[in-house]
């Protein structure tokens, strides 16, 4: 059975038992409960399954906790839930005992069961954030490729992905997957690289460049030779980095554990003064007197609404950020996301579209360009007839249609020949061009395609991967709270320059691939400072894991979503800020809880031990415990719920 699994039925069973005695011993809510839950005995069989085998895992936390001298929220847990267990057992066993000095005989099953219950609520979401993790390695492992097309003794087999041996031929086709990395030996094509480089723009490869295994050939057939397989391929290196830096994360110090690891020992230090005093200066039955005060004092001090300090605040959090499209996975993200100092973003399909479009057009030349890329596979090509259908135009008849890899397309237009390419297509076909504008529009981080008609320059178009609208919004929000904006991409350093450049980003780190991203997020963490990176893409999936907060587009690839902390389903960056403003927000909230939850206790601990005793004749009533409880249990929620008011 797995993890979550296992909790699930846990939380599920105790907070169902827990309520059924709640209401059958809450004092205003057990008048409304049927008789038998009322009764001491049922309370106790509904108990006992609870705290033995529900609550079996913060006994076994305790016990080397206690062997090393250490305390934290387990053992008080363990501690609180024991101690008013064993008493609730004596009260419905030996009801006689209490009764003989004075008290009313009540139980406390109800806070046994309901703190296990919400303590363990909180650790099954835990849980399944970790859960998710490995669904992103195993999504990564999804990618690649499951066959290969070698060429082996003169003919063309199919063979399994892992039978591949460096050196192989390896044939790809149009729209297949490159199986492993590699080096191309015959053929041109067209490859989408934007799961190593985050680029949307696809390369052009030609003989003797390398290829990545897991990426798509858009284009063209090639061979090529294997020179990396297995786990020396950049996809398995991938896989690698991602797991390295899940497994590397360190869970945060909860701040009950931290109070906790103070607050248990002067609890039993107070538990057993308060015996020792009664026993030697009690009136008799001192050892009777003596116990009950000190089970009295252990009972208060039981973490009742510390159970709910943390919980309630984090799902009320998470609740409002999810009001705004904004996914918070588990408690850990929440707590650390207020202590972000930088915050790194991808560029490709983060800070931009990741789609290519056709940004100007030179010359009205918009009819003939689209017309003619209307029997192209490029994704360039694509952009322009988007543009194309976009304006309605009318698209005319082209015969003669040539691709030339590398350089452009050529048809023939109205008995015309038209060709648009590169600069290198234009210096082959000796065609002049108007060097200054396209250099103007390069420096922009565009890409450039010049179209002529009969040799003749007739106009340019440039295509680029635009901003998001929300873009600048989102990184001028997060500098106004003083936080360092860096960019971070696999693309040149000159488009990269030009999108930073629009959005007032200084820091720039471009031409970075996937295991160097990583690295980046690791230099600026040395400098000690606690990193969030936003990202989308597969090859972002390694620098998320091992950011200190990962935030993911909705829009992003299902690995980047699993390997990151937070997703942004509203694909707004605006939200990054205003993520990390309702962790500060949450933060003050769980803070104020443990005061609170701690205050109550602190306060009645005097009590309980029979401070009021000497003077008034005063022993802690159980009835002034349930309510004091109660009422510490209620600011606590109280508290929480005034989050839904935090405006984003």
């Amino acid at each position: 059975m797995s993890r979550t699994l296992e909790l699930q039925i846990k939380v599920a069973s105790s907070l169902f038992l827990g309520g059924l005695i709640l209401w059958g011993s809450f004092p205003g809510l057990m008048e409304t409960a049927p008789a038998i839950l009322r009764q001491f005995w049922v309370q106790l069989i509904l108990a006992t399954p609870v705290q033995f085998w529900a609550g079996l895992e913060f006994y076994q936390a305790t016990i080397p906790a206690l062997r090393h001298r250490t305390a934290n929220m387990d053992t008080l847990v363990a501690l609180g839930t024991t101690v008013a267990y064993g008493y609730s057992a004596v009260v419905t066993i030996s009801p006689q005992v209490v009764k003989n000095i004075g008290i009313e005989p009540l139980p406390y099953f109800d806070v046994a069961t309901i703190i296990i219950g919400l303590i363990l609520l909180g650790r099954y979401f835990e849980a399944k954030a970790k859960a998710g993790t490995s669904e992103a390695i195993k999504k990564l492992i999804g990618l690649q490729a499951k066959t290969a097309k070698v060429l082996r003794d003169g003919k063309e087999i199919d063979i399994p992905i892992d039978q591949v041996v460096i050196g192989d031929v390896i044939r790809v086709r149009p729209g297949e997957k490159i199986p492993v990395d590699g080096e191309i030996l015959d053929g041109e094509s067209s490859i989408d690289e934007s799961m190593v480089t985050g680029e949307s723009i696809p390369v052009d490869k030609t003989k003797g460049d390398t290829v990545v295994g897991a990426t798509i050939n858009k284009s063209g057939t090639f061979t090529y030779k294997a020179t990396k397989v297995g786990q020396e391929t950049m996809l398995a290196q991938i896989i690698k980095l991602v797991q390295e830096a899940q497994g590397s994360k360190a869970p945060i110090q909860r701040i009950a554990d931290l109070i906790s690891s103070y607050f248990v020992p002067i609890v039993i230090m107070l538990a057993l003064v308060t015996f020792g005093v009664w026993y030697v200066f009690g009136p008799s039955p001192a050892f009777l007197f003596a116990l009950l005060n000190t089970v009295a004092v252990l009972i208060i001090a039981c973490p009742c609404a510390m159970g709910l300090a943390t919980p309630t605040a984090i799902m009320v959090g998470t609740g409002k950020g999810a009001e705004h499209g904004i996914l918070i996975k588990d408690a850990e993200s929440l707590e650390t996301a207020h202590k972000i100092k930088t915050v790194v973003f991808d560029k490709t399909g983060t800070l931009t579209k990741g789609k290519p479009e056709v940004t100007d057009v030179v010359g009205d030349i918009l009819q003939t360009a689209a017309s003619l890329e209307k029997g192209s596979e490029h994704s360039l090509a694509e952009a322009i007839i988007r543009k194309g259908e976009a304006e309605r135009v009318k698209f005319e008849k082209v015969t003669g249609f040539k691709a030339i890899p590398g350089h452009g397309v050529e048809g023939v237009i109205n008995r015309q020949k038209v060709i648009l390419g590169n600069r290198g297509f234009m210096e082959k076909e000796k065609v002049e061009v108007n060097g200054r504008e396209i250099d103007k529009l390069e420096n922009q981080g565009k890409t450039v395609m010049i179209l002529a008609v009969n040799k003749k320059l007739a106009g340019l178009i440039a295509v680029a991967d635009t901003l998001k609208d929300s873009a600048k919004e989102g990184v001028q929000a997060l500098q106004k709270k003083g936080i360092e904006v860096v960019m971070i991409t696999g693309d040149n350093q000159r488009t990269a320059n030009a999108i930073a450049s629009k959005l007032g980003i200084k820091t720039v780190l471009a031409e970075v691939l996937p295991d160097q991203k990583e690295e980046e997020v690791r230099k600026i963490q040395a400098e000690g400072k606690k990193v969030a990176m936003v990202g989308d893409g597969i090859n972002d999936a390694p620098a998320l894991a091992t950011a200190d907060i990962g935030i993911a587009m909705g829009t992003g690839t299902d690995v980047a979503i699993e390997a990151a902390d937070i997703t942004l389903i509203n694909k707004d960056l605006r939200s990054v800020a205003s993520a990390i403003e309702l962790s500060k927000k949450t933060m003050r909230t769980i803070k104020l809880n443990l005061f609170w939850a701690f205050g109550y206790n602190i306060i009645l601990i005097p009590v309980a031990m029979g401070i009021l005793y000497p003077s008034f004749h005063i022993l802690l009533n159980p009835i002034f415990a349930s309510v004091a409880m109660a009422t510490s249990s209620i600011s606590v929620v109280t508290n929480s719920l005034l989050l839904k008011r935090f405006k984003m």
